[in-house]
């Protein structure tokens, strides 16, 4: 784990903003019904977890979320497993919806006009920094290093950046930087991105992650706002405005990266997709996975569900309740059935001679008898048929359910109740 200075942390006179209003469209029908943030990850959490954990286990104990899509169940979950702040100690915990605060006819218009139609609720907390947060990301990450980078060199904005294949960052913001990580550019998913000197095939980009001197932030998102060609976005106006006028500097990943003594990379995942969400929780069931949720100094805090235990019954041939190389959360039961290199969440309930591998199913699926699932994500609540087959004929699953390029199959109840009506 990296090492603090010995001077007063910077955490504790900042507050976090949390992005959480995107839909996240590329993870298809998992989002029909919540925000990106508000998607399951991990077999107990979820992804907007990471971010905030990551806040108050690196000392922030003020933070704001901005929510706007289908904001129910992400709300309903910071209510639950977010609630332990305490005003008396300090501490502040706001959910700020989109709510026509600035004006009847305008909800959160971008990443900044999010943030700048509730500045006086920040205000009066009066916190010295902001950290900007994108809430729907997966990695581990002391913010008050980039904190303190921030105030030595004296920047303007801060941005916090991974390493990644030049070619392989045009879906990101990428930073052109001089030889003292200065940022020189900033490009919004370039076609041809600009390289690292000294290491030209390699590229910085973005992580969404930005630190501000408070002050400075309220003046800048007030001129954004006054500009009637602006799209109120970060990443597209105020930062390259603040690369072209200020000091903007770049804060490398690397050097904030939490890691226990086991997790040999640097871990950042950006789950958008249905093939990167399916391998990155199919990835935890490794022997010695990539990313360690059993890290006790740094947790991943959520909404603690009181369920019983995991439960596996009968031990007939043919008929054993056994779970190799998966992660098996409170409340499953797994009856008479095999569960290999899958995760199953909060109260799943496996059926007996069912064959499940390679399977991502969120809380209280039930999996009637003699089903066989393979490479599938099953959403939450889903009734899986007795007997259905997922996994093993491409062309019928393509028919029948939403199936990727690369072979994963998203399962979700209106799909199965087509099943039901054909």
């Amino acid at each position: 784990m990296p090492t603090l200075t010995t001077s007063a942390p910077l955490a504790r006179h900042t507050m976090a903003y949390v992005l959480a209003g995107g839909r996240g469209s590329r993870l298809m029908e998992l989002t029909d019904r919540r925000a990106k943030p508000a998607v399951f990850f991990g077999g107990k959490s979820r992804i907007i977890d990471f971010a905030l954990s990551n806040a108050l286990n690196s000392g922030i104990r003020h933070i704001g979320v901005a929510t706007q899509y289908k904001a129910h169940s992400l709300i309903r979950h910071l209510q639950r497993g977010w609630n332990f702040f305490r005003p008396e100690r300090n501490e502040s915990f706001d959910i700020l919806p989109a709510s026509q605060r600035v004006s009847e006819d305008m909800w959160y218009a971008g990443t900044a006009d999010a943030v700048f139609q509730n500045i006086d609720i920040i205000e009066s907390y009066a916190p010295e920094r902001l950290i900007i947060l994108a809430g729907d990301h997966i990695y581990k990450m002391d913010y008050e290093l980039m904190l303190q980078q921030h105030v030595e060199q004296g920047a303007d904005v801060t941005i916090g950046c991974f390493v990644a294949p030049r070619l392989e960052s045009t879906g990101f913001g990428v930073m052109g930087v001089d030889e003292t990580d200065r940022i020189v550019s900033f490009l919004e998913k370039p076609k041809d991105p600009p390289g690292i000197p000294g290491d030209p095939d390699q590229a910085l980009a973005s992580m969404g992650i930005y630190v501000f001197d408070a002050g400075l932030l309220f003046d800048q998102l007030r001129r954004d706002a006054a500009d009637p060609h602006s799209s109120h976005d970060f990443g597209k106006d105020l930062i390259p405005y603040l690369v072209k006028h200020g000091k903007a500097v770049a804060h490398r990943f690397e050097q904030s990266c939490v890691r226990s003594s086991v997790e040999a990379e640097v871990y950042w995942r950006d789950v958008g997709t249905v093939d990167a969400y399916w391998q990155a929780n199919i990835d935890l069931t490794d022997v010695v996975p990539a990313l360690d949720l059993y890290d006790r100094d740094w947790p991943i805090w959520t909404y603690g569900e009181i369920t019983p235990p995991a439960k596996f019954v009968h031990d007939d041939d043919g008929r054993r309740g056994q779970a190799v190389d998966a992660l098996v959360s409170g409340g499953c039961i797994v009856s008479g059935s095999a569960v290999r290199r899958s995760l199953l969440f909060t109260g799943v309930h496996v059926h007996s001679y069912c064959h499940v591998e390679g399977a991502v199913i969120l809380p209280y699926v039930d999996v009637a008898r003699s089903a066989r699932l393979s490479n599938v994500v099953v959403d939450r609540g889903v009734k899986i048929p007795e007997g259905l087959v997922v996994g093993e004929d491409p062309d019928l699953d393509a028919q029948r359910f939403h199936r990727t390029e690369s072979g994963i199959c998203l399962i979700t109840q209106p799909m199965i109740d087509r099943l039901a009506n054909c």
